[in-house]
């Protein structure tokens, strides 16, 4: 294994370790923990068992295991091959005994139509399946030429783009607010801080992406702040991913 290879597992594996203690810390100590898995192209970072499957997180209300989560992770080194980035997310609700999920939170990092981050619902308004079939140009019309049932689910709903797109702890604080899940003592505090550390990284990567306006910023603060002697090259503008939708 290169020294890039085992670093970037090393990051992984810390990840997971990460999203081990934000769960168990909210939902107790019974959740089965993630790991990372080096599938070669890519490191997965899911809770799985020995076997390597899947498992999904059980999510109770009022002591009775109702919904669970999916939730998985591919991740790649950043364009530096310093940090950590996430090639694929997948977060999907589901209710107990009912194969297709509720809800999906999903994020391609390649992707710009649809939108790199996208929540997709699994419901039916009629009003939806008919505007998703209603004009002659574009998915419409490639929906009826497919001759598929138009669902909602179809539809990839934008959350705020590739930096600033929700997290797990997102999902797990509106859970919590909506269906009012089970949750141990504590669990506000780790899932909160989580959160910050979350929004810092993402924070972080938006000014790698627009230092200039980081540097503006700070110099409205107060802040002295000195253009490096030598400047590192720049990604294009259209690779910028603070812009993609």
């Amino acid at each position: 294994m290169t020294t890039a290879a085992a670093k970037l597992e090393a990051l992984a594996t810390e990840f997971a370790d990460e999203l081990t203690c934000l769960t168990r810390g909210v939902l107790g100590a019974g959740i089965p923990p993630f790991r990372a898995l080096n599938t070669g192209s890519r490191i997965r970072v899911s809770p799985i068992d020995d076997n390597e499957k899947i498992l999904r997180i059980p999510i109770s209300v009022n002591g009775e295991q109702c919904l669970s989560l999916m939730a998985r992770y591919f991740c790649c080194s950043d364009r530096s091959n310093t940090f950590l980035a996430t090639h694929q997310a997948d977060i999907r609700l589901f209710y107990v005994g009912v194969p297709d999920p509720l809800l999906r939170f999903e994020y391609e990092r390649d992707s710009k139509e649809p939108p790199g981050a996208h929540v997709q619902v699994h419901a039916h308004r009629d009003e939806i399946a008919f505007l998703l079939r209603l004009a002659e140009a574009g998915r419409p019309r490639d929906g009826m030429q497919s001759r598929k049932l138009p669902r909602l689910a179809e539809m990839h709903l934008p959350v705020g783009g590739h930096r600033m797109r929700p997290a797990l702890e997102d999902v797990l604080l509106f859970l919590k607010r909506e269906f009012a899940i089970d949750t141990v003592e504590g669990w506000r505090a780790v899932v909160e801080k989580s959160l910050r550390e979350w929004r810092v990284t993402q924070v972080k990567s938006a000014v790698r992406d627009v230092p200039e306006a980081a540097v503006e910023v700070l110099r409205k603060l107060g802040y002295t702040v000195e253009p490096p002697k030598v400047v590192a090259q720049r990604p294009a503008p259209e690779s910028v991913k603070l812009f993609w939708p």
